[in-house]
């Protein structure tokens, strides 16, 4: 089954891009929202990079009353005691990303020359996807996140990218995402022997300055800048 490209924002940081970032937004936002960030990094540490920022597909979301907004999956609870999205969304939005994959695979761009990004709901997405990838990528970048469908990764888990590189960041000063939450996804992952890095910051749900620094980084190390 053939799955329609969703639309994006696409910003390379010079001709012929030789690697991608592939990045998902927060819920409510859009393609937009990180844009910015990329004039914030130094080019010249970066390889010839496509930073692709999809928009997710508008649908109700439960938490807000059932109001349509930009959303990865619907948010049936505010209660992060218990699971909050649902499968059904988080399988279509992996899938939406999955066909970018693709298309930067056809635009001569291979999975280990790309990383698969995102800020919230879309780190989310971001997670639950590239530990399932059947090939293996440049890393993964979780930003003020957490790992949905965790009950599930063990018997999904592509071997793949058992050891692919991951940089999950959250705000101690989070209120949307509480902090303690995000850490036990993180544990989780490290105690499956993912080589994830944890970066705490003070912040609230959003990114700091130092913590673009340490972004910046990283992307040069996982895509050989």
């Amino acid at each position: 089954m053939s799955t329609a490209l969703l639309p994006a924002v696409e910003i390379t940081t010079a001709a012929q891009p030789t690697h991608a970032v592939i990045w998902l937004h927060g819920l409510g936002a859009d393609g937009h929202d990180f844009e910015p960030v990329v004039d914030e990094f130094d080019p010249s540490v970066l390889p010839p990079t496509r930073f692709v920022f999809p928009h997710a597909p508008v649908r109700p979301v439960t938490i807000n009353g059932g109001y349509p907004m930009r959303a990865w999956y619907d948010l049936v609870t505010g209660d992060f005691s218990r699971r909050r999205e649902d499968p059904a969304g988080v399988h279509e939005s992996a899938r939406q990303l999955e066909a970018l994959i693709a298309r930067e695979n056809e635009r001569g761009i291979a999975d280990e020359r790309i990383v698969l990004a995102g800020f919230s709901q879309g780190g989310a997405v971001a997670l639950h996807t590239a530990l399932r990838h059947p090939r293996r990528l440049a890393g993964v970048l979780a930003l003020s996140t957490y790992l949905p469908l965790a009950d599930t990764l063990a018997a999904e888990a592509s071997p793949a990218n058992k050891d692919v590189p991951i940089f999950m960041a959250h705000g101690h000063g989070d209120t949307v995402i509480p902090y303690d939450f995000a850490e036990r996804s993180a544990r989780l992952m490290q105690e499956a022997g993912y080589p994830l890095a944890w970066h705490p910051y003070f912040t609230e749900h959003s990114l700091c300055l130092e913590e673009i620094r340490d972004v910046e980084a990283w992307l040069a190390q996982v895509l050989g800048g």
